[in-house]
């Protein structure tokens, strides 16, 4: 499990790789990279007397921002940003089908005064076909990014990459419309999807 996760969980902390001109005004986006094996820390795992496969990570993201990666039975949940304190663990959100996450965050950041602050995030899964077969399908999975202060993070939306014309643009809309105003577990999230379907996916608190 550490060996598959080592392509696909982790951010490099404070990395600032790019920004590129957002369609709004005063928005950017800054990318980092996931690398599991230097950059997370594994708080919680199964045990080799459990026999079980899953693991609690947190990771550096961007600037400070950490993220948290939940893993189990060949899925994944991310948290982007501050998570809730105390016993109030992040929502387990993930496809239904087996998945994984992609070596690349997006962060779409927006100044404030002197400061710059990620709102969201966008990061494309690979999602199992639940129809068989070895075809996967691309998600880019658009979250609200949790704050210092409010600690609220969830996906916002999911916008189908296959078969699916631009939808990285598509997805940096909804990030820069959507997410500021989405209240988690109240709202519905957004769905793109062009010839295939979004799959089929949940969220669950923990």
């Amino acid at each position: 499990m550490v060996a598959r996760m080592a392509g696909c969980a982790g951010a490099l902390a404070g990395l600032f790789l790019g920004a590129m001109p957002a369609a709004a005004d005063g928005i950017v986006s800054a990318y980092t990279k996931i690398d599991a094996d230097t950059t997370c820390t594994t708080f919680a795992a199964a045990s080799a007397d459990d026999g079980g496969d899953w693991a609690n990570m947190v990771c550096d993201g961007y600037r400070g921002y950490p993220v948290f990666l939940y893993y189990g039975d060949a899925r994944e949940s991310l948290f982007y940003g501050f998570a809730p304190g105390g016993d109030l663990a992040p929502a387990w959100e993930s496809f239904d089908a087996f998945n994984s996450t992609g070596p690349t965050v997006e962060w779409r950041i927006e100044t404030a005064g002197e400061h710059q602050i990620p709102f969201a995030t966008i990061h494309r899964w690979f999602v199992s076909d639940p129809e068989g077969g070895d075809e996967q399908i691309e998600v880019l999975v658009v979250a609200k990014v949790g704050q210092p202060a409010e600690r609220e993070g969830c996906a916002v939306g999911y916008v189908v990459a296959t078969g699916n014309d631009n939808a990285n643009e598509k997805a940096r809309h909804i990030a820069d419309n959507v997410v500021r105003d989405f209240v988690c577990d109240a709202d519905q999230p957004t769905i793109e999807q062009g010839t295939v379907p979004v799959p089929s996916f949940n969220r669950t608190a923990n």
